[in-house]
Formats: structure tokens, C-alpha cells, sequence
């Protein structure tokens, strides 16, 4: 193993890294700000309100989403009304096309997850808050959505790994993320195993943030928090009331 090479490659993969973190984040934000109407409406809209919601969802989650970039980056060129509006300068740039797919894939997956959560809160919590006189609008915003938002919170962290390993598919439309530095640097030194081990340890190192992340924020919304091992009792020693 060449171990010059592991730390010679080493800036040049953490710059793609940046590149995939922004990719990352972006999708994650977008896709959920679009999940969020589109899941209250795919969990007590009308049917009509439903059967579009169902139909988008199928697609994104039922196709590759290396399928859905090669549609956004190469089939949107095809139309002639696309390369002759105002967004044809955005939509042309691989950085974009390929945020524009992961989000859309993304708002799929959220949609379904928060759907899900909002499904699985307590019948009992619902109707304790329409007797207590609040509207549908307040019953969604302080006692539906808060429960719903903990539900999901271990599937979402879920998708949002997924989401970083699956942004490694933007390098197959020439935008140099973290793979696609790799495979540069690959193709000019045809030493695959060293290079491959150090963007891994990367993608790793990320998908350790995430999940810490994730778990902080399931302890913050927890309502019953487990004490936190420098405040737990010692054992043998007896704790007075002050």
C-alpha cells in the first residue's frame, strides 16, 4: 500500500468533499421544505389532492436516481422551449441538474417518510386537542406535526445517508465530488485501492456527523431524556433532596 499517495490525495478529496457536503445539504434542505406540504396533503388531503402526491412519490422512489440525473442533465436539452427560456443557463451546469435530481428524489423519500409519522401519531393526542377547542390548523401545528417530526426522525437519518452515498452518481455527469476526485486521480495514477480507501474513510467520517447529529437532536425532542452519564448517580452514594 502506498501511504505517500493516501496523504498526497488526501486535499485534493477533501475538496470534493466540500463539493459533496454542499450538494448534500442543499438537497436535504430543498427536499424537505417541498416534503413538508406534500406529505400533511399525502396524510389527510382528498383523494384528488392524493393521487398526484402518490404518483410522484412512485416515481422517484420506484426508478435509479443515477436514471432520474441522466433525464434531468441529458433530457431536459431536448426540448426547445427548455434551452430557450431563462433557466436554460442554470440548467445547463451539471451542479445544478444534479441538486435538481437528488432534491426531487429526496422530496419523494421525505414525502413517504413524513406521511408515515404523521399517520402514526396517537389517534388519542388528535382528539384531546379538538376538545380542548383548537382548529385543524393548530391541532397540525403543535400537537400532529412535533410528534410526527420525532416519529421520522430515524428513517430520515436513514435517507439522509443514503443521500450522500447516492450524490457520488453526480461524478457520471462530470461534476468532481468527492467520486469523482477520486476517479481523476485514479485515472492519472492507476492506483484504484489507495485512493478508494481514502475517499471511503471520508464518506465514513461524514456518515459519522450525520448520524451523531441525528441522535443529538432525537435526544433534544425526546420527552423523556435519559440522564447524561457525568450527572447519573454514583453507585453507593445516597442522593439528599435539597
Amino acid at each position: 500500500m502506498d501511504m505517500s499517495l493516501m496523504i498526497e490525495s488526501l486535499p485534493r478529496l477533501l475538496e470534493g468533499a466540500v463539493l459533496t457536503l454542499k450538494l448534500l445539504l442543499l438537497t436535504e434542505l430543498i427536499g424537505f421544505i417541498c416534503a413538508l406540504p406534500l406529505g400533511i396533503l399525502y396524510a389527510n388531503g382528498s383523494r384528488a389532492a392524493r393521487t398526484p402526491i402518490y404518483a410522484f412519490v412512485y416515481f422517484f422512489r420506484g426508478t435509479p436516481l443515477l436514471v432520474q440525473i441522466f433525464i434531468v442533465y441529458y433530457g431536459l436539452a431536448q426540448f426547445d422551449f427548455v434551452r430557450q427560456s431563462v433557466l436554460w443557463p442554470w440548467l445547463r451546469q451539471p451542479f445544478v441538474c444534479a441538486l435538481l435530481a437528488c432534491a426531487l428524489h429526496s422530496t419523494a423519500y421525505t414525502t413517504n417518510i413524513l406521511r408515515g409519522a404523521i399517520q402514526a401519531v396517537p389517534a388519542g393526542e388528535v382528539e384531546a386537542a379538538r376538545a380542548c377547542g383548537m382548529s385543524a390548523f393548530q391541532v397540525q401545528r403543535f400537537i400532529v406535526l412535533p410528534i410526527a417530526f420525532r416519529l421520522m426522525l430515524p428513517a430520515y437519518s436513514n435517507q439522509a445517508i443514503g443521500m450522500l452515498k447516492g450524490t457520488s452518481l453526480a461524478s457520471t455527469i462530470t461534476l468532481m465530488e468527492l467520486t469523482g476526485v477520486a476517479n481523476t486521480i485514479v485515472a492519472s495514477t492507476f492506483q484504484p485501492y489507495e485512493v478508494f480507501i481514502m475517499a471511503a474513510l471520508i464518506y465514513l467520517t461524514i456518515t459519522l456527523v450525520i448520524t451523531r447529529c441525528f441522535k443529538y437532536l432525537e435526544y433534544a425532542l425526546s420527552k423523556h431524556r435519559r440522564p447524561l452519564k457525568s450527572s447519573a448517580a454514583i453507585p453507593g452514594q445516597v442522593r439528599h433532596a435539597d
